[in-house]
């Protein structure tokens, strides 16, 4: 009975302390960093309820985790359309660059995101008409919503239902989620896909302002016009797509200044660039036996993903023959043909221990697309990267990476054996990239409270405090002319302009007198 008492003390503590988290998540790789906050949520005794879609391929209906409401409507952001899309981004990458290819890409990109964006505008609709999971919403009384911005469902609902709001965030709908929320000087934060640093030249920053009003111009006009609708609907006629989201109230970034350009940054952002990442744990039998076998020259890993297991044919044979040329051991995660050129070297796995490998003191260096995790768990573990960049935001990450010098980037639709081989040695046995990237993995490490312990403190502060509306700027109810001070330069501007012309009006009047004199004291001196 004592022993019992004791338990039901230290433990209820935490069940009264646990909120009500109602979670909107984004399929895919993004799932896979949510996750890892509502495994945190779960395990400190919050209860958490997630709404998935019909077609969800990553975000699975029975979890010890979480309840979920599914809705019966397709999202349009399921495994074979997002496989098939990267699979054509890919093939017009494979023409050779040039104006129209990045032409042909980028309206591609904006085509199949009107699709995606229309159908989950449709699927928001079905969800709030939905009677049953609507009173099941209502009525479990949540706490806040917590969300991926890409979609936005999430914030949608959360103003609907009049709750606190958490993005879990880096790309939003409307793109990088600094661009939002925070003063960006286009003098020195590049846009993305712009490939430039915060060191750009008088035509970089010519080009930077031309990518700026483009996007702006198609995410109002597209993306925003296939949500408005539905905002005016259910959140009110006054609001807009660009101000439901300015009004969170934390934006849990999933990146750091380690990784990202200095910037200015607004007081209800909290930087958790790294929270997925953790100490290796130790491999499988299988795989530790292949490691050690390296004997010193070590291993190199190979993943381009989860969207991504295989590549074209030919590609695919120059890869494996540069790999096989190499004294080191490789570890390629690939779920294609095996192909022809390989060596007893390289190891194909379907799936890979990733941060174990990573974290191993036998990995000399990590081949990979440049995608947000992967690249943040090579920062945490200081190994080097060669990069190959395929789609989206993955050749900004790289380029991160390359001006650090802490990796190198090539072009994977244009290698063969002899440049794999190359860049590989580069790495390999340059000492310069291996001393900065464990440079970056130090300055990381170096904080003081670790990353995700720091989020899930910022979600549970919500929750205590019912939001957190004493550090969000009030500046996105200001129209843009009074934001950017246009109304006020005007007005000033105006004032001096009146005070000008009254003094010429003074100045005129004194100078008709004065030649009045004149003329009255020269009549005088000739009679």
């Amino acid at each position: 009975m004592f022993w019992t008492i004791l338990i039901l003390c230290v433990l209820l503590p935490c069940v009264a302390d646990g909120g009500k988290v109602l979670v909107f998540p984004m399929d895919g790789s993004h799932w896979v960093n949510m996750k890892i906050l509502i495994d945190q949520l779960h395990s400190r005794g919050h209860e958490i309820t997630v709404v998935r879609s019909s077609d969800s391929w990553y975000i699975k209906e029975n979890s010890p985790l979480y309840s979920s409401l599914t809705v019966d409507w397709p999202s349009g952001f399921d495994e074979d359309l997002i496989s098939n899309f990267v699979s054509r981004l890919m093939e017009i990458q494979r023409q050779g660059k040039s104006a129209w290819m990045r032409f042909t890409l980028e309206l591609e990109q904006s085509q199949k995101a009107t699709e995606i964006h229309r159908k989950c505008s449709q699927m928001i609709e079905g969800l709030m008409e939905d009677e049953n999971i609507m009173k099941i919403i209502r009525d479990t009384n949540f706490d806040l919503v917590l969300t991926d911005p890409v979609i936005p469902t999430g914030v949608i609902m959360a103003h609907y239902l009049g709750l606190p709001l958490v993005f879990n965030v880096r790309w939003a709908s409307f793109g990088e989620g600094h661009f939002s929320f925070a003063p960006s000087p286009l003098s020195y934060i590049p846009l993305t896909g712009t490939m430039f640093s915060d060191k750009m030249s008088f035509f970089q920053r010519v080009i930077n302002v031309l990518v700026y009003g483009m996007a702006y111009l198609q995410i109002s006009n597209y993306v925003g016009a296939e949500y408005q609708g539905v905002i005016t609907k259910y959140v009110g006629p006054d609001e807009d797509y660009y101000s439901i989201f300015l009004a969170a109230d934390i934006w849990l970034m999933r990146v750091d200044f380690v990784f990202e350009f200095p910037r200015p940054t607004m007081p209800n952002v909290v930087y958790m660039g790294g929270f997925q990442c953790k100490p290796s744990k130790p491999l499988p039998p299988h795989l530790e036996d292949f490691v050690q076998s390296s004997g010193e020259h070590g291993v190199i890993i190979m993943s381009l993903g989860t969207l991504i297991g295989s590549l074209p044919h030919d590609l695919t044979e120059e890869i494996a023959a540069a790999f096989a040329k190499l004294p080191q051991k490789v570890i390629w995660r690939y779920t294609g043909d095996r192909p022809s050129m390989l060596g007893n070297n390289t190891l194909l796995v379907e799936w890979m221990p990733q941060n174990d490998l990573l974290g191993h003191p036998k990995t000399q260096v990590f081949v990979a697309h440049g995608g947000t995790n992967g690249v943040q768990e090579a920062i945490y573990h200081g190994v080097p990267i060669l990069g190959l960049p395929l789609v989206f935001d993955q050749p900004d990450n790289l380029f991160r990476i390359e001006e650090r010098k802490a990796g190198k980037v090539i072009d994977i639709f244009t290698i063969n054996r002899n440049t794999f081989y190359t860049s590989l040695q580069e790495v390999l046995y340059e000492p310069s990239y291996r001393n900065n990237m464990q440079r970056l993995s130090k300055l990381h490490r170096d904080q003081p409270i670790n990353p995700l312990d720091n989020a899930i403190f910022w979600i549970e502060f919500v929750i205590r405090n019912k939001g957190a509306a004493h550090l969000k700027s009030e500046s996105y109810k200001m129209s843009w002319y009074s934001y950017h001070s246009v109304d006020v330069i005007l007005f000033l501007g105006g004032v001096l302009l009146f005070m000008l012309l009254v003094l010429v009006a003074i100045f005129q009047y004194i100078r008709k007198i004065m030649c009045a004199k004149f003329v009255h004291k020269l009549k005088t001196k000739v009679n």
